[in-house]
């Protein structure tokens, strides 16, 4: 008989790698970006505007959603730490 065995870990939390002033600034921005991204597509006329759109509203979605994480993906990735944080992970 062949059993499997789940392997359960722990939820990883992520680290604070964006500072104060940067998570507010992307949010006020991603709501920002996300109105205009609306805007657009409640005035599309064309497949063009619809998808441009769509992709202002998503690049609002992430700006938001970074802020309020206070973490960015990219900067991970990259290995980016602002200097403030250095130290503090």
């Amino acid at each position: 008989m062949n059993t499997r065995h789940a392997t359960l870990h722990a939820p990883h939390r992520r680290s604070t790698n964006i500072v104060r002033t940067e998570r507010v600034a992307r949010l006020v921005a991603g709501l920002v970006v996300i109105a205009l991204g609306i805007a657009l597509l409640t005035a599309a006329g064309s497949v063009l505007s619809v998808v441009l759109g769509a992709v202002v509203v998503l690049v609002g979605i992430v700006l938001t959603a970074t802020g309020g994480l206070g973490h960015c993906p990219l900067y991970q990735k990259l290995g980016y730490v602002p200097p403030s944080l250095r130290g503090h992970h």
